[in-house]
C-alpha cells in the first residue's frame, strides 16, 4: 500500500498583495498569504483527511519557515522538503476593480526552488503514492521544467497515476513555448484539468461549443478523465471509461479573492477520483472553487465532512 494518495513537486512562494483601488507602485503595506499551486491541492487534499507529501526546496529562513508552517498547519507530510541558501518566490497581486483587471507580477528568478537538482530530490518518497500531481507553472519554469519531465518519465515506468493541470501563465512562457512542451506530456497523464481558455490559447484547440472543445482536448491524451473549468459557467468532465460527459454548474458565491479557486477545484476533483468517484468529484470542485472563492489568501480550510454536508446542500444554510 503506498504511503500517500497524493504527493506533488512545486514551489512555495509569498504572495504579496494590495486591495482594489491600492496601485502597487503606490504601496505602503502588503497582505502576505503563502502560495504555490501543487502545495494549495496538496494541502486542500491534506485537509480532507487525504494522505499527501510536497517536494520542494525552500530557504532555511524565516520565509521559509512561514511556507512550512502553513503547509504543516495543513497536515501535508513536508519529510522531503530540501533547506538551501537562497531565496523564496514571491509574486505580486493588485487587486482591481472594472475596467482594470487584477495583475499579477512575478519574482521567481534565482529562487530555492529553481536551482533544485534531481539528485536532491527523493523519488522513492514522491512515488511511493497513489497519484503523482504536476503543473504547467512548474513546467514553465526552465531549471524545474526538467525535473517534472524526469518526475512524469519515472511515473510511467513504476506505473503510477499522473494528474496534470495545464494552469498556463503567460507572464511565465509563450502559448507556443507551453504547446511544445505540454502536448507530448499530455499523452502520459491520467487526469487532465484545463481551462477553456488555455484550450483554445495553449492547446490549440478550435473555439467553440464547450463539448466539442472539451472532446477535442479529450483527443490529444490518452487521460482516462479531463476536465474543462469555464468559470461562472461551471465545469464539464469527460469520463473515457464511459465516454460520457457531465456538467456540474458553478456555486453562487460572493468573490472575495479569485486566486487559488483553480487550485481548490483540481484538489476536489481529485478526492473524488481517489475515492473512486469522478461525477462527484466534479460536484466537489465546484463546492471547493466556491469555497475559495469566499476566501481569503490560498489556502483553503475546508474538512470532508463539511464538504459532503455543502455538496449535497440545495441552498444557503444556517448552522446553530
Amino acid at each position: 500500500m503506498p504511503r500517500f494518495d497524493l504527493t506533488t513537486l512545486g514551489e512555495g512562494q509569498l504572495r504579496l498583495c494590495v486591495p482594489a483601488g491600492t496601485r502597487l507602485e503606490r504601496a505602503d503595506r502588503f497582505d502576505a498569504y503563502v502560495s504555490g499551486t501543487e502545495g494549495n491541492v496538496a494541502s486542500t487534499l491534506a485537509r480532507l483527511g487525504r494522505a499527501t507529501g510536497w517536494v520542494s526546496a525552500l530557504p532555511d529562513s524565516p520565509l521559509g519557515r512561514r511556507v512550512t508552517n502553513e503547509y504543516r498547519l495543513a497536515g501535508v507530510d513536508l519529510d522531503a522538503v530540501r533547506w538551501a541558501e537562497g531565496r523564496l518566490a514571491t509574486y505580486y497581486v493588485e487587486y482591481a476593480v472594472p475596467p482594470r483587471s487584477i495583475q499579477v507580477w512575478f519574482d521567481r528568478r534565482d529562487s530555492c526552488f529553481t536551482a533544485l537538482t534531481s539528485d536532491r530530490v527523493d523519488w522513492s518518497y514522491l512515488l511511493d503514492t497513489r497519484m503523482l500531481h504536476l503543473t504547467g507553472i512548474t513546467l514553465a519554469l526552465p531549471g524545474p521544467q526538467a525535473l517534472v519531465l524526469e518526475a512524469a518519465e519515472r511515473a510511467r515506468a513504476a506505473g503510477v497515476p499522473i494528474s496534470f493541470d495545464m494552469n498556463y501563465r503567460a507572464r511565465l512562457w509563450s502559448p507556443d513555448e507551453a504547446r511544445r512542451v505540454v502536448l507530448p506530456l499530455l499523452r502520459h497523464v491520467d487526469v487532465l484539468c484545463c481551462s477553456l481558455g488555455d484550450a483554445t490559447t495553449v492547446l490549440g484547440v478550435a473555439p467553440g461549443a464547450p463539448e466539442d472543445v472539451l472532446r477535442a482536448i479529450a483527443a490529444l491524451t490518452d487521460a482516462r478523465f479531463v476536465v474543462m473549468s469555464m468559470g461562472a459557467d461551471g465545469a464539464l468532465g469527460w469520463d473515457r471509461g464511459e465516454d460520457a460527459t457531465v456538467h456540474v454548474s458553478a456555486r453562487e458565491v460572493v468573490i472575495l479573492d479569485r486566486i487559488g479557486a483553480g487550485d481548490a477545484m483540481v484538489a476536489g476533483v481529485l478526492h473524488g477520483v481517489l475515492a473512486g468517484d469522478f461525477a462527484r468529484g466534479l460536484r466537489y470542485g465546484a463546492v471547493c472553487a466556491a469555497l475559495a472563492l469566499g476566501t481569503f489568501g490560498d489556502q483553503l480550510i475546508v474538512d470532508a465532512a463539511e464538504l459532503e454536508r455543502l455538496v449535497d446542500a440545495s441552498g444557503p444554510m444556517i448552522e446553530r
